[in-house]
């Protein structure tokens, strides 16, 4: 467990200080991304009309003279606390930008009560405080509940209000069900927002197929989305837990917090709203070693394009296929490897391989792709007979991902290929 850190606020607007960092294995990045800002912070507290107990934040540089960029954040069902993420909203404002928080309440309301809640909590802080919020460049962004809720509030603020016409973001963690958006309004998503989604390892809570059907879908080019996996680690026997809990820790405290989260803000923000180059290649770097590298010997991230489900529904607590699921008629695509083993009549041999392997499908095949597991493309070939050989020569040993695509649908085999 990380410690917890306590946050007393007398005034409205407060300066506030950031919490101590306290990995024992790796320091948090001195520069660059993911390293703190120079800005003082404060913070403007009003009303909340939904939610009478719990104000609307806005978190923000001190020393702006203009209006700065803004992110809009939805947390995670029960954290109405902003003291729960208090060094990540210092850590977006200390950058130079603004972040507005809205909580809204986990019971005796509806899901639509808790999109309205955090709809209009966002509009009135746009309306309350347009010397510090610039709408013409804005990211939505959220965690859990928050994560799903995200595509259908930046949708509504991108397309009724204009927002982000200068730039827009949405950044997506452990998301849970979609809400409010339909397939036809996923489809025309405004082209020009960048996308990052990222799920972890370990999370038994959101089936990742909610991300990846979302993913899937979006009209959003894949130049400009990543769909990022977090991995658990142990260093010297500090354990790196990749839960649910990674984005909505008490504070900031060890490498998970700074460098798979807080880097990826920063980059996001920088690329998104500055053009930077240097930005995209850390945020949306389709891999790149700018990208997936954590530090010291810690596990890489995996970063793909097309995401696939490694594991069975049953290992969540909200699989995408249940019934809650607004979307649950998309999760067919999203089954994992080991259920699709099951489910198709598809041979591939010798395997592990080397050289080459044969194919037979009870349906002729119509194309045949191999994915390294972090998504890349590795070899490609088209097909057109229910028995096809290929090559697999020019393939390192490893572990790859055969994706056979037949007339009636995909399936996916996990190939080992020996050289």
């Amino acid at each position: 467990m990380k410690p917890l850190f306590t946050l007393m606020i007398c005034m409205c607007l407060a300066m506030y200080s950031i919490a101590q960092y306290a990995d024992p294995n790796f320091p948090k990045p001195a520069s660059g991304y993911g390293s703190d800002g120079p800005h003082p912070v404060a913070v403007a507290r009003f009303a909340n009309p939904a939610f009478s107990t719990k104000d609307i934040e806005i978190y923000y540089p001190s020393d702006a003279t203009t209006p700065v960029p803004c992110i809009f954040y939805s947390h995670a069902f029960g954290g109405n606390i902003s003291g729960n993420i208090i060094g990540m909203l210092d850590f977006v404002a200390m950058k130079g930008y603004a972040i507005v928080f809205v909580p809204y309440q986990t019971t005796g309301v509806s899901v639509a009560d808790r999109y309205d809640n955090l709809l209009n909590g966002f509009r009135l802080a746009a309306r309350t405080y347009p010397s510090v919020i610039d709408t013409t460049r804005v990211g939505f962004m959220g965690h859990s509940f928050g994560g799903g809720a995200s595509f259908a509030l930046a949708y509504q603020c991108f397309t009724e209000n204009n927002w982000g016409s200068k730039g827009r973001f949405v950044y997506a963690l452990a998301q849970w069900y979609s809400y409010n958006i339909s397939e036809t309004q996923l489809k025309s998503f405004p082209a020009d927002t960048k996308l990052l989604a990222e799920v972890f390892d370990d999370d038994v809570t959101n089936d990742h197929r909610m991300a990846q059907d979302i993913f899937r879908t979006i009209n959003i080019a894949d130049s400009e989305k990543d769909y990022l996996l977090l991995k658990s680690d142990t260093i010297a026997g500090y354990v790196y837990e990749a839960d649910h809990s990674v984005p909505n820790t008490a504070s900031a405290f060890d490498a998970l917090d700074y460098y798979a989260y807080y880097r990826f803000i920063d980059a996001l923000c920088d690329y998104t709203f500055n053009g930077s180059a240097a930005g995209k290649n850390v945020a949306l770097g389709n891999g790149s070693a700018a990208q997936v590298t954590m530090p010291g010997t810690m596990k890489p991230l995996s970063q793909t394009d097309r995401p696939v489900a490694l594991y069975p529904q049953s290992k969540y607590e909200y699989p995408c296929a249940d019934t809650q699921n607004p979307r649950s008629a998309y999760c067919s695509d999203g089954t994992s490897i080991a259920e699709q083993q099951i489910n198709h009549n598809v041979s591939v041999y010798p395997n592990p391989a080397t050289g080459s392997i044969q194919i037979e499908s009870d349906e002729p095949l119509a194309h045949l792709s191999v994915y390294d597991f972090c998504g890349r493309a590795v070899l490609e070939a088209n097909a057109s007979h229910t028995h096809e050989q290929i090559s697999i020569s020019p393939l390192k040993s490893g572990l790859y991902l055969l994706e056979c695509n037949t007339v009636s649908g995909t399936v996916t085999r996990k190939l080992f290929v020996k050289q």
